[in-house]
């Protein structure tokens, strides 16, 4: 979710819910992305993991699927551009991907190349990504589900993109399988704890979680095809098509706030644009400042990295969010250096041994501080943004 403290430019170096348990279709996914894989030896038994939760580990969502009914009624709901979700019903019913994701030998010898904290860390990687994607297919497949009788071409579109995240998931376990683990994404479906957003919260997220995806898989992609000496796992080859499959989504999602303009043209939407574009930039941000070593390891600066997406993202954000972030402003990059910071100390008052009490009495004012620093950069002017005029989709890449 950093450029130097001047005023921000893109980065040079980088060329311009509710199913109890995983459903047949993703079965059936991941069985297509894995079967034509080349390995013969396998290990005999995976041993299966778990993602520790944090406060920014990867998040399960769901919703109020009663209100997204009404949303995408067409009786009711006179904005809707039928057209349009036509239109975006085709680019997936394409499935540009479909033969995409096959592996090779390549996985499990670059696998057996790691060690030591690179290794561990990317094996992080591996378990946070597939998390990420699984939380997609479980929020999209019930959203079609749900939408089938009201709008079957919104549904279609879900249950496609869920096909998607399916298909992403299952790849990233397999890879997982090269470090002789599997995330035991059953478990993960009935235990973990889901987030309940209201529809035009997942909008919001949602819509910044696919296109901020985009630009960080298209970043490694092309800066790993320039330095092909950091290529250490295979996985980032398959990074330039992988990415269309977000932009396609947030495309998606740029056409769902489309037809619903009271998320985008009043003050409480600005407000809340603003919200999430800080909260989905400082928990990359964060996240990505405490895994410095997966960087370096494939020859990235984490900040620049970072600052690089996050300008990228928001630029992108700009064209139909009706308020943004002002992120090119020097400032916004130094609280979030001061940020990084106080997320150390706190990381490191939950590291020491002190009783749990004095561990809490340490935190207050590391997460005051933390708080107004958030708050501070929340309250930077904004860039006055967004037009559903000039957010029309367009099917061709953006790269």
């Amino acid at each position: 979710m950093a450029a130097e403290l001047s005023l921000i430019k893109p980065i040079s170096k980088f060329p311009k819910f509710s199913s109890p348990r995983p459903s047949a279709n993703f079965r059936s996914y991941i069985s297509m992305s894995s079967a034509a894989s080349t390995e013969t030896k396998r290990p005999k038994k995976l041993a299966k993991t778990g993602i520790k939760e944090t406060l920014l580990t990867p998040r399960f969502y769901t919703t109020d699927f009663d209100e997204m009914e009404m949303l995408f009624n067409s009786e009711i709901n006179k904005n809707l551009n039928q057209a349009e979700f036509e239109a975006l019903l085709q680019e997936f019913k394409t499935d540009y991907n479909q033969t995409h994701f096959v592996r090779n030998k390549e996985f499990k010898e670059a696998a057996d190349k790691l060690n030591g904290p690179l290794r561990q860390i990317f094996v992080e990687f591996l378990e946070r990504s597939c998390t990420a994607e699984f939380s997609g297919f479980l929020l999209y497949k019930e959203l079609g589900r749900r939408l089938k009788k009201t709008n079957p071409v919104v549904a279609e579109i879900f249950s496609l993109m869920s096909r998607d995240e399916a298909r992403h998931a299952g790849f990233l376990n397999k890879g997982l399988s090269d470090f002789n683990l599997a995330l035991d994404l059953g478990f993960l479906t009935k235990a973990r704890k889901y987030t309940f957003f209201k529809p035009k919260f997942i909008f919001y997220a949602t819509y910044l979680s696919e296109k901020i995806g985009y630009w960080r898989y298209i970043t490694i992609y092309r800066h790993l095809k320039e330095n092909p000496e950091f290529q250490v796992y295979p996985i980032f080859k398959y990074f330039e098509n992988w990415c269309q499959d977000e932009n396609r989504h947030g495309d998606f999602f740029s056409a769902l706030m489309k037809a619903q303009p009271q998320f985008l043209n009043d003050w409480k939407a600005k407000l809340w644009a603003r919200f999430f574009c800080l909260s989905v930039y400082v928990t990359m941000y964060l996240n990505d400042c405490q895994r410095t070593a997966f960087y370096e390891g494939i020859g990235l600066d984490t900040k620049e990295f970072d600052m690089h997406v996050i300008i990228e993202t928001n630029r992108t954000t700009a064209r139909i969010f009706p308020a943004v972030l002002d992120v090119e402003n020097p400032e916004f990059k130094r609280r979030l250096d001061r940020m990084v910071e106080i997320n150390t100390e706190l990381l490191a008052v939950g590291d020491t041994d002190d009783i749990a009490l004095v561990k809490n009495l340490k935190r207050i004012p590391l997460i005051a501080a933390l708080v107004s620093e958030l708050l501070a950069t929340y309250l930077m002017p904004p860039v006055e943004a967004g037009s559903v005029d000039i957010a029309e989709f367009e099917p061709q890449l953006v790269y």
